[in-house]
């Protein structure tokens, strides 16, 4: 047999259209972040609920947090907490600068910045986390449930002041102190404990006792003072706060105070603190005894624990040394610095020589 031959080994092969790859796509294609998302109902419930999409709208502008307290906003309504607020004001007065918004950088005070009432409520409406039981709460009563109400709470057995250890949810702190065996211990156990709390208590027995024995003394004169800020004349000009000469005991006094003590620029940390010194302006032959405290007056808000410093003020020696104002934490010292004035209570005792 012949041989067949072979089938149209001369026809033209047809090019064969190969799918544009991945990479191909990508360089004609529009890219992804400029793509209009739609969402499909049912394809991702949570991005349409309502709540969902005001939080993102009443966040703060600083912290992108929603505020848990007071809503301020610059004159073209973007918002901020009260914490970052303070904190905005605080740092421009470190920086000798006019504060301005984060997000469109128009000037903002204490007296152009007003609060959002309305903001703050509906805030305050949103549902949050528990972040015990992770259930959902409105966050006007947030604090209240993870405070008193929610079971998974932490909490301390009630034996802990005899040395308890014991740290758990609140549903099984019951059957904990049933078994604890602390109750049980012998007294001279529990003595440990004990003394620790008695130490404790001491430090805060001695600070009244001291203050009633001040009392006592003979000559005793308060000054309502007020510090306003200014600037050293340095190439790096340095904050400081001085109040006005008052006079007590026959002599001229100044309270003058700083930040951060001693760091050159107290706006590269986050902690922030405040110390003062008492100054005698006028000259006295015979040494000047003091002790003296501040306290918050009738025309101040400020929040500091009471301390008793004491100094001998001569000619030579007429300033004391920097001590601290007892602040509760950072954000009362920014809430001060973002103040145009600090003003408390200043009692000075003469001790008789």
């Amino acid at each position: 047999m012949s041989e067949q031959p072979e089938a149209a080994s001369s026809s033209v092969e047809q090019p064969i259209e190969m799918p544009e790859t991945e990479d191909k796509k990508e360089e004609f294609g529009e890219p992804e972040a400029k793509k209009r998302k739609i969402f499909k109902p049912g394809s991702d419930g949570k991005k349409h609920k309502l709540e969902e999409r005001l939080g993102g709208i009443l966040c703060c502008a600083v912290c992108l947090d929603l505020p848990r307290a007071a809503v301020y906003q610059c004159t073209n309504g973007h918002l901020m907490c009260a914490g970052c607020f303070t904190h905005v004001l605080a740092d421009a007065r470190l920086r000798d600068e006019m504060a301005t918004c984060p997000s469109c950088r128009v000037e903002i005070s204490k007296t152009s910045a007003t609060r959002n009432l309305a903001v703050e409520n509906a805030v305050s409406e949103l549902p949050s986390e528990c972040q015990f039981c992770g259930k959902q709460y409105s966050r006007n009563s947030l604090e209240r449930h993870e405070e008193q109400e929610c079971e998974e709470r932490i909490s301390v057995c009630k034996f802990s002041r005899i040395g308890c250890p014991w740290r758990g949810p609140e549903h099984e702190r019951q059957e904990h102190e049933n078994q604890c065996a602390h109750p049980h211990r012998s007294g001279a156990e529990v003595m440990v404990s004990l003394l620790a709390m008695d130490q404790d208590s001491a430090k805060e027995k001695k600070l009244y006792e001291n203050i009633f024995d001040l009392l006592g003394y003979e000559k005793i004169t308060f000054t309502e003072v007020q510090l306003k800020p200014y600037r050293t004349d340095e190439f790096v000009h340095r904050l400081f706060y001085e109040s006005p000469r008052f006079s007590a005991f026959n002599h001229q006094w100044v309270v003058k105070a700083r930040i951060n003590n001693c760091q050159k620029d107290p706006t590269q940390s986050s902690e922030r603190d405040m110390t003062y010194q008492l100054i005698m302006k006028s000259k006295s032959p015979t040494p000047v005894s003091l002790n003296y405290i501040v306290l918050r007056g009738p025309v101040s808000d400020i929040k500091v624990k009471p301390r008793i410093y004491d100094f001998d003020f001569t000619e030579q020696n007429n300033e004391s040394p920097y001590v601290t104002l007892a602040l509760p934490d950072t954000a009362e010292c920014n809430r001060l610095l973002a103040a145009k004035t600090i003003n408390f209570r200043l009692i000075m005792f003469l001790a008789s020589k």
